[in-house]
């Protein structure tokens, strides 16, 4: 089996993963999950992290085809559309983002300037295939943290998005719209079912305990140790443990402006009359 060449990039503000997976062979990569830098005091978005891709890109010759998302991020702005001006190739997102975009469309009242199918380039369905040089991308659909989510299975590699955590830090929340414990339950047991030995690669870490951050695990070890979903877990635990914890959580801090971009494959708004682009705030809403 031939294995990806994968690259992995951390933003500590938002606690993003960011890969870069290539084929050794014909160097063609895809990019997943990539940050647009945002300082939520100022306004102002900045191409940093996206920059440190590319120069990772420039150094290793690496050929880009594909810009990926596992979902539209509540936590952090995505660079999808910088780097697709950049290297012209597709961005691609689970075909189920339509539901996501309906409902965020209607929160902010986004009218005609609201996401779009058309924002991205191709929706994905469970069981597709994305060539990447000699080896395949398969996509995985796995809802539950949002209606859109999906995962990608690249050989023995699988780039989990924010269905899992490390095992010390759990699950992904389930309470935003569209969000759904039981189908959580049933997309995590869809990526436990794969071989013990199956690289999982995180989309975030939150450190618990003050470690250092991880972002790769096995099926093997999210089986034994999972603290939301372990080996002999129920779905009835599950479901009540998942629905208490999220009753406590607050929004992401980045939630209100991320998602209006995200939902856009990372589209800024347009600017207006005055040159300036802008964000809704809603009050009273979140």
């Amino acid at each position: 089996m031939d294995h990806p060449q994968i690259q992995v990039f951390f933003d500590e503000d938002s606690n993003t993963f960011t890969y870069l997976v290539s084929d050794p062979a014909t160097k063609s990569t895809a990019i997943i999950d990539p940050v647009l830098d945002f300082s939520q005091a100022s306004g102002r978005t900045q191409t940093d992290s996206a920059e440190q891709l590319v120069e990772y890109i420039d150094v290793h010759d690496l050929k880009i085809k594909w810009i990926l998302e596992t979902h539209a991020h509540a936590d952090h702005l995505s660079s999808a559309q910088w780097l697709k001006e950049k290297y012209q190739v597709p961005v691609c997102i689970g075909k189920n983002i339509t539901q996501v975009q309906d409902v965020f469309n209607s929160l902010f009242n986004l009218g005609e300037s609201g996401g779009k199918e058309s924002d991205f380039n191709q929706l994905l369905s469970d069981g597709d295939k994305l060539p990447l040089g000699n080896l395949s991308i398969e996509v995985m659909h796995t809802p539950g943290h949002t209606p859109a989510c999906i995962c990608y299975k690249i050989n023995d590699s699988v780039f989990v998005g924010d269905t899992m955590f490390m095992p010390d830090y759990g699950t992904a929340r389930c309470d935003f719209p569209g969000g759904d414990a039981s189908a959580l339950y049933d997309s995590i047991q869809k990526i436990l079912s794969l071989p013990d030995e199956t690289q999982l690669y995180m989309c975030h870490d939150y450190m618990p305990n003050g470690r250092e951050a991880l972002w790769q695990t096995t099926v093997a070890e999210q089986k034994a140790h999972n603290i939301h979903i372990k080996d002999g877990i129920s779905r009835e635990t599950f479901i009540q443990k998942r629905t208490t914890r999220d009753a406590t959580l607050t929004a992401p801090r980045l939630i209100l402006p991320s998602i209006q971009i995200n939902i856009r494959a990372g589209k800024l708004p347009e600017k207006e009359s005055n040159g300036s682009a802008y964000l809704k705030l809603p009050l009273n809403k979140i």
